[in-house]
């Protein structure tokens, strides 16, 4: 299959349990991360096709704040690993668009069903993705920054102005300015030309 799980949980048994199943099946274990910081080593340093997150893991970031990054700097599908199931968190993991969410206790047979469907997802979205930024900045009058670029995937996505403001923790006239920002250096004047846009 030759596809690399990068699984974040801080508890080591958990962890290799999971790391043992996945090898089972044909994955790699691309690492096991058992803090926030050994996550984001990896995520600089290795390969990977997919990471297997753990919302609660210790360090100085939580998962989600780990899925934001794993959004914003690596586009990798990732897969929620959590006991919480609470309507707060779950709706703040939601924001962040994962590609899966189990619960714990999971079955071992869960797993590897999991990551085959959200891996599926991701190359299905792929295929479908929005031009890259630097193919953006071929058609701009100006370099699109990277915060724009993301605005731009979510007004691709369909979100609102308010959901922009909302993931991003920013003001909705914060959000209206960088798009007209960004209107301006593509040449649009609405959110449908923008989409025509990106389609071609």
């Amino acid at each position: 299959m030759n596809k690399r799980i990068l699984i974040v949980e801080d508890e080591p048994a958990i962890a290799q349990d999971i790391a043992y199943n996945l090898e089972d099946r044909g994955f790699i274990i691309a690492g096991i991360a058992y803090t926030s910081e050994k996550a984001l080593e990896y995520l600089f340093n290795s390969t990977i096709s997919l990471v297997l997150l753990y919302i609660n893991i210790k360090g100085t970031k939580n998962g989600i704040e780990l899925a934001k990054i794993i959004n914003e700097k690596y586009d990798l599908p990732f897969i929620y690993l959590t006991s919480f199931t609470d309507a707060e968190t779950v709706i703040e993991a939601a924001s962040t668009l994962p590609y899966g969410y189990l619960v714990k206790p999971f079955k071992d047979s869960d797993l590897s069903p999991a990551i085959i469907t959200a891996l599926a997802k991701f190359e299905s979205n792929k295929s479908n993705d929005i031009p890259s930024i630097d193919d953006l900045n071929k058609l701009s009058s100006s370099p699109i920054t990277r915060t724009e670029y993301a605005i731009i995937k979510n007004i691709f996505e369909g979100m609102t102005n308010q959901q922009i403001a909302d993931i991003n923790y920013v003001s909705i006239n914060t959000v209206k300015t960088h798009i007209n920002n960004i209107f301006i250096k593509l040449n649009v004047h609405s959110k449908i030309q923008l989409m025509s846009l990106l389609k071609k």
